[in-house]
């Protein structure tokens, strides 16, 4: 080959080629995912210091009076080591990662997607983005069911900078929900942020209370119309269906929203 050719190459001109195909496009946290990796040769030959996979996201973080959008990997696997691969060659590459419990769920727009590079030494490195769906964990989705029996009704969800409450990861995403008739002259709105482990959910609950009165008035005014609770689900709780939590839950709300 040519060293002209060569030269391309090392600018991305007639160089390698990467594609990432997943076996499917919808996950839950916890759930492994598997694809292959398509590499497809230029027109040169091309040594390939590694193939890598990057679990990636993006968040929101305050600075000063501007909002700045961070983005954060969740997660980065090498899919092969040294190679080369031929001009014209096609390769394909298994592999399998657990998806992080830590994984936002993309709801509202919020990203999530796998990130394929190759590293080739002086030259451009091939990439390649493929956006994954990621459904609620099934723990997440018992306590969805359970809100909404309650009558609240989804508005709106996001991933906020939150480097202490993140555990593990810089930011928390936060489900934002509002009131139906059952409780709507008492709540203005019901925010959680939910922490997913292997034996249940640790669930922040943010009740905006209306203000009420005099009292109401003036903690609404100096931002005291909130109140937060923790309360952690176990799997076994879990297990006994929205119903029971929605119990619990009402509980919790009727008891913070006087």
């Amino acid at each position: 080959m040519s060293f002209f050719n060569k030269m391309l190459a090392k600018v991305g001109i007639g160089a390698a080629e990467v594609d990432t195909l997943l076996e499917e496009v919808s996950y839950v946290p916890g759930e492994d995912v598997r694809g292959v990796v398509r590499v497809t040769g230029g027109q040169v030959d091309q040594e390939i210091d590694r193939i890598y996979l990057q679990l990636m996201t993006r968040y929101v973080r305050e600075s000063g009076d501007n909002k700045v959008t961070e983005h954060y990997s969740l997660a980065k696997f090498n899919v092969s080591g040294k190679m080369t691969i031929r001009g014209g060659e096609t390769m394909e590459i298994p592999f399998s990662f657990p998806l992080p419990l830590e994984t936002p769920v993309t709801y509202n727009g919020q990203p999530v997607w796998l990130h394929t590079g190759l590293d080739i030494d002086v030259a451009i490195d091939p990439t390649d983005n493929d956006g994954i769906e990621v459904r609620p964990h099934p723990y997440m989705d018992v306590i969805f069911q359970a809100v909404q029996s309650l009558g609240f009704r989804f508005r709106s969800s996001s991933c906020e900078y939150h480097s202490r409450l993140g555990r593990g990861v810089p930011f928390v995403q936060e489900f934002e929900f509002l009131p139906g008739s059952s409780f709507a002259n008492r709540v203005k709105e019901l925010e959680l942020i939910m922490k997913v482990d292997h034996n249940g959910v640790n669930v922040l609950i943010e009740i905006d209370r209306k203000a009420r009165g005099l009292t109401g008035l003036f903690e609404q005014a100096l931002d005291m119309d909130e109140r937060l609770v923790r309360v952690y689900f176990t799997e076994t709780e879990l297990d006994q269906g929205p119903q029971v939590i929605a119990q619990e839950l009402a509980a919790i709300i009727q008891q913070q929203a006087r």
